[in-house]
């Protein structure tokens, strides 16, 4: 199935790539800062048609509505365009995000990094992979030569789980914080040892899951700002190398005390 995963994923990008810098219709799903675009719409429709069409009883999660057989053994996680403000805006960083789950289990993920032409992938147990180049997380074990990446939710003015003061105390303490636009390529960026941790509040499913995986099999952790386990339907997430794990956890925890 991962074979499939990776065609479908780039059949998506190619619709992507195509509505880039167009002329196209944009409609806000809940506030200003929260676009969908035609293209989205374009890109979900050939994924789901194409899962319908190989793997008819399988479930589909995806972000523009596409729910159906969520009791299925096989679930299928998708972000059409993952990125789609900068897509909007004509900024060049954003993805195709499709993870497999297995009775709850990620058991395979992709990301098409579409405007630099990489695709990233992962199956359970056999490692994350950049073409035929395997991913592996930074070697940095300090916060103070850390490059860190996060991303602001929509409803950021509202502060949801101290967003604004963490992301101050982390600029701070690491060598540099940057904000891609993009979860799953920041996901990415961890899993390939660029990026030493990667964190951010009120993500979805469809942000999640194939990048949970491939940070995981590129030798990362994936938990919430408590440094616990969690799954892809979490509201914290952490992605780190695992050597500034417990450094990282220090910073954020203190915030969420009664």
């Amino acid at each position: 199935m991962l074979e499939k995963i990776l065609e479908v994923s780039a059949l998506a990008g190619e619709v992507v790539r195509s509505g880039y810098r167009q002329k196209i219709e944009i409609e806000y799903k809940t506030n200003d800062s929260n676009l969908v675009t035609e293209i989205d719409k374009k890109s979900e429709k050939l994924i789901v048609d194409y899962i319908s069409k190989n793997f008819p009883a399988h479930g589909i999660l995806a972000e523009e509505g596409s729910d159906k057989n969520r009791g299925s053994e096989y679930l299928w996680v998708i972000d059409p365009l993952d990125g789609t403000t900068n897509f909007a805006h004509g900024l060049p960083i954003f993805s195709v995000s499709i993870g497999l789950m297995k009775n709850g289990e990620i058991i395979a993920g992709v990301v098409n990094d579409v405007m630099r032409g990489k695709i990233y992938y992962a199956e359970k147990g056999a490692g994350a992979f950049e073409g035929g180049r395997k991913l592996a997380i930074s070697k940095n074990d300090t916060l103070k030569h850390s490059l860190l990446v996060t991303g602001f939710p929509y409803d950021i003015a509202d502060n949801p789980g101290h967003a604004l003061e963490i992301f101050v105390d982390f600029i701070k303490r690491a060598r540099a914080v940057r904000r891609l636009g993009s979860a799953a390529i920041d996901f990415c960026f961890v899993a390939d040892g660029i990026f030493d941790a990667f964190w951010e509040v009120h993500l979805h499913p469809w942000d999640i899951c194939a990048g949970k995986l491939l940070v995981e099999e590129a030798g990362g952790i994936v938990t919430d700002f408590s440094g616990n386990e969690t799954d892809i339907f979490t509201k914290q997430v952490l992605a780190s190398n695992r050597l500034v794990q417990d450094e990282i956890v220090s910073v954020i925890k203190p915030y969420f005390k009664a």
